[in-house]
């Protein structure tokens, strides 16, 4: 398991079946054709394998037209092979499409994905007929993908990568260095620089503390100021109104006394 990795380099129908790639007996028919038959890429097929899209989940209705409308935004095509029926003439779903320069090719892989053409979501993926070893289709039990109401759940593509297994021995004594002796001075290396590290952001951490004890202290001293200042404003516009209410009560009283002395006389 030290050349795992979520996208299959080497096409197994076993390993295909397995959501990690650690299955070790088929659990199904389609694994079993798979590794039964004897599939030989159609030597009729033209064109560079490596410039090549493989575009599936198709509308039956789409067409060639249709197809170089969408894909020649990415960049110019060579030729674009829609599968087709050989009795009907009806389309199968799938097309392959080729493009004269890998860097469209890479960028129609990359943003092309999941795009809705004829109101059908399309999947591309790089052609692995021609490029990926032992390459079984999906006709004969193999492939990549798949649906799980289908009966059929495939891994190692695209659409669905492997899951990394739980249990990798190799991974696991190497993560503690029991592998050679290169990767054992390299963990001890690594667990060096870890604990300097450690050491390190400990010591500038215990820099920091008088700077936060002091922002602390001055947060605090500048709270207590503003509350002191609140406090004293508060008193003060208690005292202004408390004086204004004195103030008009001794104006009523004189006011009140002309007025009695009217009376009087």
């Amino acid at each position: 398991m030290n050349d795992w990795a979520p996208i299959a380099k080497e096409y197994d129908p076993l390993k295909a079946g397995s959501i990690d790639g650690t299955d070790e007996e088929p659990h199904d028919r389609a694994i079993w054709r798979a590794m039964l038959a004897r599939y030989v890429p159609n030597k009729g097929v033209t064109g560079d394998p490596h410039l090549t899209l493989f575009v599936a989940r198709l509308n039956l209705q789409t067409t060639e037209e249709k197809l170089k409308e969408v894909f020649s935004r990415y960049g110019d095509i060579r030729k674009i092979r829609l599968v087709r029926d050989l009795v009907t003439g009806f389309s199968k779903g799938y097309a392959f499409i080729e493009y004269k320069e890998e860097r469209a090719l890479l960028k129609a892989h990359r943003d092309a994905n999941r795009l809705v053409i004829d109101q059908h979501e399309i999947f591309v993926d790089f052609e692995l007929e021609r490029t990926l070893k032992g390459w079984i289709p999906r006709r004969l039990g193999g492939g990549f993908g798949g649906k799980k109401e289908s009966g059929q759940l495939r891994f190692g593509g695209r659409d669905r990568p492997f899951r990394k297994p739980i249990n990798l021995p190799n991974m696991k004594n190497d993560f503690y260095g029991e592998g050679s002796a290169e990767k054992r001075n390299w963990s001890r290396e690594g667990t060096r620089d870890w604990r300097t590290r450690d050491r390190d952001h400990e010591r500038s951490r215990d820099n920091r503390r008088p700077e936060r004890e002091r922002s602390w202290a001055w947060g605090e001293s500048e709270r207590e100021r503003d509350s002191k200042e609140e406090r004293s404003r508060g008193r003060e516009r208690k005292d202004r109104d408390r004086k204004d209410r004195e103030r008009d009560r001794s104006r009523e009283r004189d006011s009140k006394k002309p007025r009695d002395e009217d009376k009087h006389r």
